[in-house]
């Protein structure tokens, strides 16, 4: 037991280690990730358990609806659909945005970490490379982070639009006026 702890102790100082290297760009990627991931979980949760009532609460109403004469049934179903599009898509407005942000962060702690280099060559010439070395890791750190974000942020995201259709597209079928 005392060497799992030992060892956990081990990855939390390297993991610290790690996001200090690359300043405090690092900790706002990560927080950016955190909630991305958050507002992912959410939306699976949403697709797989909440969406699925929601169908299926329109779907026995659309069967009541059918048996009643008249054309303004297209009207409901064409409400209804509007707003499974809404609940299903409408929210992946914002981990959109956090895709889009975290090459941008990734730049900043680019930025950041070339004006490090360039103090310790203002300060010590060209005489320090441990310190340009220092500055260019800071540099290339939070970039890398953010690519790495970005791209497993794209596929995730990918994913969960192409499900919202599937089910949207499901459900535009279920309520089909024969």
């Amino acid at each position: 037991m005392t060497e799992l702890l030992i060892g956990a102790q081990d990855h939390l100082h390297a993991l610290l280690d790690f996001m200090g290297a690359g300043g405090a760009v690092m900790w706002a990627l990560a927080a950016l990730c955190v909630a991305f991931w958050t507002l992912v979980f959410e939306r699976l949760h949403y697709m797989r358990r909440v969406f699925p009532q929601w169908a299926g609460e329109r779907r026995r109403a659309w069967f009541e609806l059918e048996r009643e004469p008249g054309r303004w049934q297209h009207a409901v179903r064409a409400a209804w659909l509007a707003q499974a599009r809404q609940h299903l898509l409408g929210p992946l407005r914002l981990p959109r945005v956090l895709v889009a942000l975290y090459p941008l962060l990734g730049l900043l702690g680019t930025v950041s970490g070339m004006v490090a280099v360039f103090d310790v060559l203002a300060l010590s010439g060209t005489g320090n490379p441990r310190g340009m070395a220092a500055g260019v890791w800071q540099a290339t750190l939070p970039t890398m982070a953010g690519m790495v974000l970005a791209i497993s942020g794209l596929f995730s995201l990918a994913r969960l639009e192409r499900n919202a259709r599937r089910a949207l597209e499901q459900l535009a079928d279920q309520l089909r006026h024969d």
